[in-house]
């Protein structure tokens, strides 16, 4: 690292494998999903609602949160934030806020429909944010494993919703 009175210049070396923090910190907060949508289904009832209710809540948490990071990353992307960083934050945000007020209101299957877009974005858009320099390296690796488990929980949540 260089200081100077101008401003820093950071060499950093990123690597392509996801280091194993990564997968423990990607792998737990997927598991409220799978719980959440197993629960929903096999519960049915005011239990089952509330189940789907938490997850959906659980969901939209960690949305929001995936929004903050992709505006977090961009303070260190080279030559400044860039556009596709902040409509990537942007458009989460607004999905993921969207979809809590859709709980609020009691709309659950709009809410999952929202989740949905959200995570598939989130699964298309990381790998390509890191090849471009503008997310870790490693999100090409580990968004296409991670996102599937979100999505499909989120689509059998809608199903349940359609159902009711």
């Amino acid at each position: 690292m260089q200081d100077d009175a101008t401003g820093r210049t950071l060499t950093v070396h990123e690597p392509r494998a996801v280091p194993w923090l990564s997968v423990a910190l990607a792998s737990l907060p997927m598991l409220p999903f799978v719980a959440g949508a197993v629960a929903a289904w096999t519960m049915g009832g005011e239990p089952g609602q509330a189940a789907a209710a938490a997850t959906l809540l659980w969901a939209c948490a960690i949305l929001l949160f995936f929004s903050g990071v992709r505006r977090g990353v961009s303070f260190r992307t080279e030559g400044g934030a860039t556009v596709a960083q902040i409509a990537t934050m942007t458009g989460l945000f607004a999905l993921g806020f969207a979809a809590l007020l859709a709980v609020a209101l009691g709309r659950a299957g709009a809410s999952a429909a929202l989740l949905i877009v959200g995570y598939g974005l989130v699964a298309i858009l990381d790998p390509v944010a890191a090849r471009r320099g503008e997310a870790p390296l490693f999100f090409a690796r580990l968004r296409p494993v991670q996102m599937p488990v979100a999505v499909a929980s989120l689509v059998a949540l809608l199903i349940l919703a359609a159902r009711a």
